[in-house]
């Protein structure tokens, strides 16, 4: 057989770095700071929930293709409780999409929102799956990066770069905050310049909200609760950063009906549906008391510093994250320039595992000096890699 057995424009992504990683961690014995995944599970009431839609057979059958009415009230509810103030609310007969996942729900929205050739402009960097997603939808992103500035320990967005950015071509932008990798939060002037720049040009939003209940300083400001943005934004997010379960699979799109029904249409010829008797056991999560939602966000806030402290200490440059699972940091203080080189010899010389940033660029020059670590792990996890890497400090 002559012809490739995979399609051009997905072959250039190849195995995952995450793939390639994990598999290092497990061979070395090293700690997988790498994925994102918690080293704990989540609410034990959760758990037991799923537990008891198995035993009483509700799920495990093909639930309604866009998802079980209970999960589809408790995201419009969970919406209502925590944005309703912002003037955010949906209807969860129309506008709620329950899908496998967040990953999901973007390849869905992609698929459903844009025509070959469409221009799609992410933030760069940016998680993988967006740029698959795009390939696979025929679009072509365009990347406006965010870059770090030492003084102020972050990452910011330039705003003048994406409003060049926006050609006559371009039907949607994909954005992603709280931001994985950076850890960065769009700040309120920023979500409103990239709202005003939408209404303008009259361009779809895709927005990626999975970490909104982990944001470490002020609050998260859904986009879609900007002037003129409702009516235009595909908001999403999922079970499995808010409760760690990462491996259950459900998430969801808001939206308004005429969207959502978009999305429905691709999301019905990829999974069909997905997680039958977790989505019973997610809708009784989303309505955990308002101690759950700030203590993962406190938890998670310690953590962070535990690590930043222990990266500092090893010699590292840390842009300190407002929001995620996500420190990236600079390996240059080191006398490293090469992120996926350092990563990849990381285990042997450390007994830790990390990702290289540029992975998630296409101005791989851009990323290549950044490192990130993931600090969802227990404090003694956390701790043991503090030490381990003290190691680099000293040579």
């Amino acid at each position: 057989m002559d012809r490739p057995l995979l399609n051009r424009r997905l072959a250039e992504f190849g195995t995952t770095i995450f793939a390639e990683m994990s598999a290092l961690a497990v061979r070395t014995g090293s700690l997988n700071l790498g994925q994102g995944f918690p080293d704990a599970d989540g609410p034990e009431e959760v758990r037991e929930a799923a537990v008891r839609a198995l035993r009483d057979g509700r799920g495990n059958q093909y639930p309604p293709g866009p998802g079980i009415p209970e999960l589809r009230a408790a995201v419009a509810a969970h919406q209502e409780r925590f944005y309703g103030h912002l003037g955010l609310s949906y209807d969860p007969e129309t506008e709620v999409l329950v899908t496998a996942g967040a990953t999901e729900a973007i390849a869905a929205s992609l698929l459903a929102l844009l025509e070959p050739g469409d221009e799609v402009i992410a933030l760069e960097p940016y998680y993988d799956s967006y740029a698959a997603c795009i390939a696979m939808a025929g679009g072509r992103r365009v990347p406006v990066t965010l870059r770090p500035h030492a003084e102020s320990g972050s990452y910011r967005l330039d705003l003048d770069e994406l409003r060049d950015a926006i050609t006559d071509n371009t039907r949607l932008i994909l954005l992603n905050t709280p931001h994985n990798p950076t850890g960065t939060v769009l700040t309120h002037e920023e979500l409103s310049a990239i709202a005003r720049l939408a209404v303008e040009r009259d361009l779809l939003v895709v927005t990626d909200e999975v970490y909104e209940h982990l944001v470490f300083e002020g609050g998260h400001l859904p986009l879609a609760s900007f002037p003129g943005m409702r009516e235009r934004t595909v908001t999403i997010s999922s079970a499995g950063k808010t409760f760690s379960f990462t491996g259950w699979k459900v998430g969801w799109i808001t939206a308004p009906a005429e969207l959502v029904a978009a999305v429905r249409s691709a999301k019905q010829f990829l999974t069909y549906v997905s997680a039958g008797p977790f989505q019973y056991a997610v809708a009784e999560a989303l309505a955990l008391p308002d101690g759950y939602f700030t203590g993962l966000r406190d938890d998670l806030r310690t953590k962070r510093d535990v690590l930043a402290a222990g990266l500092a200490d090893a010699g590292f440059q840390v842009f300190r994250p407002t929001g995620t699972y996500f420190i990236t940091t600079d390996i240059r203080p080191l006398g490293e320039t090469d992120g996926f080189a350092f990563c990849r010899a990381l285990p042997e010389r450390a007994g830790v595992v990390a990702i290289p940033n540029a992975v998630f660029y296409d101005h791989k020059d851009e990323g290549a000096p950044f490192v990130r670590f993931a600090f969802c792990k227990s404090i003694e996890v956390l701790q043991e890699a503090a030490g381990r890497l003290k190691a680099l400090a000293s040579g």
